[in-house]
């Protein structure tokens, strides 16, 4: 038994589709000031033998530390714990399955089928069948109330609504002076004006009935309900209405109140209003998971006060948040958004600024990125069939992974979208799952079960079934050959499905840099997942990539991500300004404003000082055009000084291509976006380290075993090397064909590469 000191635990779980990834780190009982790692890599279901996959990954981490005995289903003790960082698919498979939570609308009157009819978008305009994806709601209320937009009360072309601002920005007020206003404060009878908080003038031409309001609100309560979304027309400038509706319905006894003012205060109201009903929908599934997950922790004293460990969630928008600022809304790209930071913190070099994409191949699904330097992150996304109004990272996700099915249909090979996932899994996990690309890569040598996982069978210690694989394969090559009166033979046939998975992984890559402007070849491709060691050389070959990064924690990157991510906490307004010399000062003192807020939430959570960095953004557009981009100043912008005229210019003309020059610029919305470092450095660049390495060569007789393994055009290699990663050494060079291996990862290397062991990377490099 080994004594541990207590909070000394830091643990990250990745629960994706099929795996649920583990890394967690403890004090060197020999050396306290280093740290040990601990990878654990468990199915994300198996209600056979757990119930929940993270606590699960816990409970044997535990074991592991402390060298105790823990039966399952026993109350976990945290005193040991750290941290608990955890990213979840929970709200993002709700949303995918339509699974969510049963809530109602609440919008203003006349505007009822306003997200039914949506924004009249058609993605596939030629389907003959053309299926409408229904609404998250179940039930509307209609809510008697409107106000209207009198104008922009900042427009310094027009001398009647124009404001004249002092530096500090001090008339900046609620209460707007003009026509309506009583000179007390802000307006309260019909007809009168007041200021929004975008600087647009509001009129009020009806309040809300709030008696009638509670009987409505009581009605749904009656009928079951106990989520609600509340979506009332400007109230992204002027909240007061959503705001009173929304106190009104937790007196009631609502327990998810999702008000679209308070979520995300942005202008349009379609995007607006579908986020807040997916908000309703999804946050009541993912606390119900989260109430279940901290069931399992002992975290009361015997005196009742709460003892539990910092518990962190990641968001979409790479940024860990606490309990409180996590929501279904902020979780849709939680578990894709821990690789990227990973592969991000870890691939990226400052000096040499190497542009990276992120290919991370999972059980389920390939997720794409792109890295350069800077997060991308987008602010309207459309996540099946339903278009969320909040920031996330860019991230596109193609449906083929190691659990991918493999069809044969209509004389086409097929991989995926279907997925075997993790019940049943793919044939070869023994519990009867139709054939994937698991099993194709089991067959063709590219999976070794004697070092593979031996987690499954009903004792979760068989190893791999290449016999079930073997014969659903052969089932399928008799069809082909039937079908075509051919005689391939079986090693063809089944690189022929790895083949279409390959180029289906490549599809999202393209679109992310040829379909921007920006040339593949001369991207870094960083590759991560269970399944990407299989794949990435073959799909480096495809794109023109002649360097691979694959970090020695590929395999569970996504929670490895989460130990080197940030806290985030940001705040957002909107502005309807337009931007001028004479409005830009105003606009300063409002970021000013921002950003003292936002460091006061972060000094809260343990952020200070030079550990927190904060982004200013305005969200810009030409006047007559409503395309807005969130712009950060850099320091190539103008002349410095946050240039936000300069950002602007640039961002748009690279993305559009030319410039409104005649048009003036307006100002939809004002961001401060504040991070908490958790670290300081993460040492040198893998760059830099081979540059200064001292390589020595592999021979093929230092491998640990040989494999028969198949490649593309050269065919089956009987004697194929096999390496354990953990008997290679730093600067050790190994020629392809060749396998590495460790207890979580298969890494194919094809002939011809080249594979340098540096710290905490395998560099790859590709022959012409």
């Amino acid at each position: 038994m080994i004594e541990v000191p207590d909070r000394s635990i830091r643990i990250c779980a990745d629960r994706g589709g099929t795996f649920c990834d583990v890394h967690a780190s403890y004090p060197d009982p020999g050396n306290p000031n280093e740290r040990k790692d601990i990878i654990v890599k468990l199915l994300s279901q198996d209600t056979a033998n757990y119930g929940d996959a993270p606590t699960e990954g816990i409970r044997r981490v535990l074991e592991i530390v402390t060298g105790e005995t823990i039966p399952r289903g026993s109350v976990l003790d945290t005193s040991k714990i750290d941290y608990i960082r955890l990213s979840t698919t929970v709200a993002t498979n709700a949303l995918l399955e339509r699974k969510g939570h049963r809530h109602a609308l609440l919008i203003t009157k006349g505007f009822k089928d306003l997200l039914l009819i949506g924004n009249q978008s058609r993605p596939r305009i030629f389907d003959l069948n053309i299926r409408r994806p229904s609404p998250l709601y179940s039930e509307v209320v209609e809510v008697d109330e409107r106000v209207t937009l009198v104008g922009y009360t900042s427009d310094p072309k027009s001398e009647e609504n124009a404001i004249q601002w002092n530096d500090d920005g001090s008339s900046i007020q609620r209460g707007y002076r003009g026509p309506g206003w009583d000179g007390e404060g802000d307006a309260e009878g019909p007809g009168d004006i007041v200021r929004g908080i975008s600087g647009e003038a509001v009129r009020i031409l009806k309040r809300p009935d709030l008696d009638l309001v509670r009987h409505n609100l009581q009605r749904l309560y009656d009928n079951g309900y106990r989520s609600l979304a509340i979506v009332l027309v400007h109230s992204y400038t002027f909240p007061e209405h959503e705001i009173q509706i929304g106190k009104l319905a937790r007196e009631v006894g609502f327990t998810q109140v999702s008000e679209s003012s308070q979520l995300l205060p942005m202008i349009k109201m379609v995007p607006r209003g579908v986020s807040s009903t997916a908000d309703a929908y999804l946050t009541p599934i993912l606390r119900e998971y989260l109430d279940g997950f901290f069931y399992g922790f002992d975290s009361k004293l015997k005196d009742g006060r709460i003892k539990s460990p910092r518990v962190e969630f990641m968001g979409s928008d790479g940024g860990l948040l606490d309990l409180n600022n996590f929501s279904g809304l902020k979780s849709i790209l939680s578990g894709p958004a821990g690789g990227v930071v990973g592969y991000a913190l870890t691939s990226w070099d400052a000096d040499r600024k190497y542009p990276i994409i992120g290919l991370d191949v999972g059980g389920t699904s390939t997720d794409v990125s792109r890295f350069d330097g800077r997060y991308e992150v987008v602010y309207e996304t459309t996540t099946a069939g339903v278009t969320i109004q909040s920031p996330q990272l860019d991230i596109n996700t193609v449906a083929a992974g190691g659990g991918s099915c493999l069809t044969f249909r209509n004389g086409l090979f097929l991989a995926g979208p279907e997925s075997a996932g993790a019940q049943p899994g793919p044939a070869c996990y023994r519990k009867g799952g139709p054939l994937a690309v698991t099993d194709a890569n089991l067959l063709l040598g590219r999976l070794i079960p004697d070092y593979f996982p031996k987690i499954f069978g009903k004792s979760e210690k068989e190893p791999l079934d290449s016999e079930a694989s073997r014969v659903a394969f052969e089932k399928v090559a008799k069809e082909i050959n039937e079908s075509h009166e051919i005689n391939l033979d079986l090693d063809d046939i089944v690189y022929g499905f790895i083949k279409v998975a390959n180029e289906t992984m490549c599809r999202p890559i393209r679109a992310l840099t040829e379909a921007r402007g920006y040339s593949t070849g001369k991207h870094v491709l960083a590759s991560f997942g269970g399944a990407g060691g299989q794949h990435a050389c073959e799909i480096a070959s495809l794109l023109g990539i002649k360097t691979i990064l694959i970090h020695r924690y590929s395999s569970i990157l996504s929670a490895y991500g989460l130990a080197l991510a940030d806290r985030a906490y940001e705040l957002q307004e909107p502005s309807s300004t337009f931007y001028s010399a004479q409005t830009r000062q105003y606009l300063i003192v409002r970021l000013d404003k921002l950003t003292s807020d936002v460091k006061a939430e972060l000094k809260r959570q343990g952020f200070e000082g030079d550990r927190v960095r904060v982004e200013r953004m305005l969200n810009m557009r030409f006047e007559g055009t409503d395309t807005a981009l969130m712009v950060l100043p850099n320091e190539n912008d103008g002349d410095g000084a946050e240039d936000f005229e300069a950002a602007f210019r640039r961002v748009y003309k690279a993305e559009f291509g030319f410039l409104l020059d005649t048009k003036s610029i307006i100002v939809d919305d004002v961001k401060v976006r504040g991070i908490g470092k958790t670290f300081d450095h993460l040492g040198e660049s893998v760059y830099s380290e081979v540059e200064r390495l001292e390589r020595s060569p592999v021979s093929r007789s230092q491998a640990d075993s040989t494999y028969s393994v198949y490649f593309d055009k050269v065919g089956r290699v009987a004697d194929t090397p096999v390496f354990l990663l953990d008997n290679l050494g730093v600067g050790d060079e190994v020629t392809g064909p060749a396998m590495i291996i460790d207890n979580t990862q298969t890494i194919v290397v094809v002939p011809g590469a080249q594979v340098v062991l540096t710290s905490k990377h395998l560099y790859i490099t590709l022959g012409e």
